[in-house]
């Protein structure tokens, strides 16, 4: 399915459009509202880690300029959307969440102009057709229920696809058993001003292996190199038995792995990225340790994953979190590219 080429660009100096460069949904956008807006866009910013767009609101009561946003362009390939689905002068509705701060809508549906509808939300279901029966691009990957098992003797090397069918490619819950020190921390937390994203900042562990976008896992003989396509990193598994006793701090810490039959046991410390989620509300210790399970299931159509984060000074309690990927065998690991700011 193709869309109609860009035929411009416009610069944008904004203040709700540089604040929103990367950062959280939840944190800067307000999920249990959904606001609707019409009006002619006048930029498009076709680049991870957010498509955006700009648009002049019909109804003068709206204000001058909107930001919109959506999801990033690695998520927008995967519907089958490779190029954008609108023009600079176009009319178009949209809906979506409101911004907490500034002009800006995260938008789930939009309206084309040709009467096709641009739909895409995160979650458990699909989101629904709002204007038009008629649907720009497919969800059908990002919800298959399952992923092929013709090739089962591969185990876990293969690329895995994140399926979000009955809420399974979120690991993230509604609450933690948090410490009186973290719960100090957590009251004091201003999402705004202590984002640890902005700027094409990268993701540590763990919160990089919640990433909606594919993995991979390479045999290298004495190591497992786990290959993330979101920023383009590279985990390294070390699989030979040894184990070093004071390993350097990093971003995605230090791994060493073993087998139990077919599962990939992974535990992981000296990581310093310092925080649980990309939220940032939660900041972990250096001292935290990470035990992951990649086990492949169904004749290896589905590859179980459960982590345990290990982090006295935050939990009170070894905190479980569980996904699931599937094997989709056209699906590769394609450039990331994160584009810190827009023009």
């Amino acid at each position: 399915m193709h869309a109609k080429k860009i035929i411009g660009i416009l610069a944008l100096i904004m203040y709700p459009l540089s604040g929103l460069s990367h950062h959280s949904v939840a944190a800067n956008f307000d999920q249990t509202i959904t606001v609707e807006i019409e009006g002619t866009i006048t930029g498009i910013y076709w680049q991870n880690p957010h498509v955006l767009f700009t648009l002049t609101p019909t109804d003068e009561n709206r204000g001058t300029e909107w930001s919109l946003e959506t999801h990033s362009l690695s998520i927008m390939k995967r519907m089958d959307v490779s190029e954008p689905f609108v023009q600079i002068g176009d009319e178009i509705k949209a809906a979506g969440w409101p911004a907490r701060q500034g002009q800006g809508l995260f938008v789930n549906n939009m309206l084309l102009p040709a009467g096709k509808e641009f739909v895409f939300r995160f979650g458990a279901e699909p989101a629904e057709l709002r204007w038009s029966d008629q649907l720009w691009g497919t969800n059908e990957r990002w919800f298959a229920e399952s992923g092929d098992s013709s090739a089962e003797e591969r185990g876990i090397f293969r690329v895995w696809s994140t399926t979000l069918a009955g809420g399974k490619g979120f690991f993230w819950l509604p609450e933690y058993p948090l410490t009186e020190e973290a719960i100090a921390r957590k009251d004091t937390f201003n999402a705004l001003t202590d984002n640890p994203l902005l700027d094409c900042a990268l993701k540590g562990m763990p919160t990089i292996m919640s990433a909606p976008y594919p993995i991979e896992f390479i045999d290298r003989g004495k190591t497992i190199e786990l290959r993330i396509e979101e920023y383009d990193l590279v985990r390294t598994i070390h699989m030979d038995g040894q184990t070093i006793t004071n390993p350097e701090h990093s971003l995605l810490g230090y791994s060493t792995g073993r087998w139990d039959n077919q599962t990939l046991i992974v535990e992981t410390n000296a990581s310093n990225w310092g925080y649980f989620r990309g939220t940032g509300e939660y900041p972990l210790s250096e001292d935290s340790e990470f035990i992951e399970r990649f086990s492949p299931t169904d004749n290896g159509s589905r590859l179980q994953y459960e982590l345990t984060v290990i982090d006295p000074t935050v939990f009170t309690e070894p905190l479980v979190l569980v996904k699931s990927w599937i094997w989709l065998p056209d699906v590769t690991i394609d450039p990331y590219d994160c584009i810190s700011q827009y023009p």
